[in-house]
């Protein structure tokens, strides 16, 4: 099946400034000839500085002449980030993780080849978009898992629910015992939209996985029915008690340490959060998927990857080559599968050649990698033509932020579609 944020620096010395305080060079060779390439990068709990300088170092025993220099974005937006060294004419000639389709408008990244794709990887069409693949498919992630903590459900006599009713039981009971029943990271605007962005998935993209194509086309609205009722259930957790109230102020890093020290009891989150639990206490956590309003299994799919490279390098021939070495370095896969949760997706590897360590809930997510299920693009989170206009992935995420304060749903989606309307043109 073929599956197919934005912030300008008000001055260019402040970009100037933020390119000079985020850069860090990796080892370099004595070859080269051209100066060193750089590589956009970006740091997070799992992927380190020293996952970041490991990986360059393995992707350059393919390319020994070309040397990187690695730049390293001072947050999660690294999208927003790359946005700003464009505008100061200091465009990476290598990309981690960013939106495509905020570049490719204006030519500014090269697409792999399609028969490397073919090649290479189990799902070489994952990320195309309009025919064209600006991110190698390595790897899948499930965005969100509903990852719960066993022990409080033992505790409190709690069942893994199977429907939405199902869910907002868990919910209610947990809150009436004091427990805060579902942990949010709402004061980082793209882990705070994940719990809508899953709900959406699983109800209105679970009905119709042609519906952002038909957005597209101006077909449905976000204030249609199906999801004003989609966001309407956010509402409904939101007034049952689901999150703290202090949610929109909590950081990414806080959320996990106080999910993994039980402070509550189930976390929605892409499965990355795997490699954040401990393989000693993996056994106390479980997962699900947000039950679907249909009761389906519906799973949030997105083919993932790392590496983009830009149309404008001085040396377009050696940033691919290192793009596509450091796609292609079973090594890398191998950490990105321990501390990141990646599933892999090369076509040539099976997953024992990794010799990667994995614990019983890593197992339960790749299940339903691998198995014959209903998988749809996760709204908000994918690199293909399912993408968001660009610019909307951080309008989307505002979106989640005011709804946790406004009852408001069809004026807020009417706002969210007039963003859309605007980017779309």
């Amino acid at each position: 099946m073929k599956r197919g944020p934005a912030l300008m620096a008000a001055a260019t010395g402040l970009v100037s400034a933020l390119a000079l305080t985020a850069c860090s060079t990796s080892a370099t060779s004595a070859g080269g000839g051209g100066g060193a390439l750089t590589f956009m990068t970006f740091e997070t709990p799992a992927l380190t500085a020293k996952f970041w300088d490991t990986s360059i170092a393995e992707a350059r025993k393919e390319v020994p002449d070309t040397d990187i220099k690695k730049i390293v974005s001072p947050d999660a937006d690294r999208t927003a980030y790359a946005k700003q060294l464009q505008a100061s004419g200091q465009f990476p000639d290598i990309l981690s993780s960013v939106n495509p389709k905020d570049f490719t408008a204006a030519g500014l990244l090269k697409p792999f080849d399609q028969k490397w794709l073919d090649d290479n990887f189990t799902d070489p069409d994952g990320n195309a978009i309009d025919g064209k693949s600006y991110i190698p498919p390595t790897n899948s992630q499930i965005i969100p898992m509903v990852f719960y903590n066993k022990k409080i459900f033992a505790e409190h006599r709690l069942q893994v629910p199977k429907t939405w009713d199902e869910f907002v039981d868990v919910v209610t009971a947990l809150k009436k015992a004091g427990v805060t029943p579902v942990e949010m990271a709402g004061g980082e605007p793209w882990s705070a939209a994940i719990p809508l962005s899953g709900i959406i998935t699983a109800d209105v993209l679970g009905a119709d996985p042609q519906w952002i194509q038909k957005r597209y086309k101006g077909e449905v609205k976000f204030t249609d029915p199906g999801m004003t009722a989609a966001a309407g259930k956010y509402r409904q957790l939101i007034d049952a008690g689901a999150f703290d109230k202090g949610a929109l102020s909590v950081s990414y890093a806080d959320a996990n340490k106080q999910f993994l020290d039980g402070e509550s009891a189930m976390y929605p989150m892409g499965s990355w959060f795997i490699g954040q639990i401990p393989a000693t206490a993996a056994k106390d956590f479980g997962t699900f998927l947000l039950p679907s309003g249909t009761g389906k299994t519906i799973v949030p799919f997105n083919t993932g990857g790392t590496t983009a490279v830009s149309a404008k390098s001085s040396d377009v021939a050696g940033a691919t080559k290192f793009a596509q070495a450091w796609s292609l370095s079973k090594p890398n896969l191998k950490t990105l599968i321990e501390t990141d949760g990646a599933f892999p997706m090369l076509k040539n590897v099976p997953f024992e050649e990794f010799g990667a360590k994995v614990t019983p809930v890593y197992t339960e997510g790749f299940r339903l990698v691998t198995e014959d299920n209903t998988k749809v693009s996760a709204f908000g989170q994918v690199n293909n033509d399912d993408a968001l206009p660009p610019g909307v992935v951080e309008q989307f995420n505002s979106l989640a932020q005011k709804l946790f304060t406004s009852s408001d749903v069809k004026g807020q989606l009417a706002s969210f579609d007039a963003d859309w309307d605007k980017a779309a043109k």
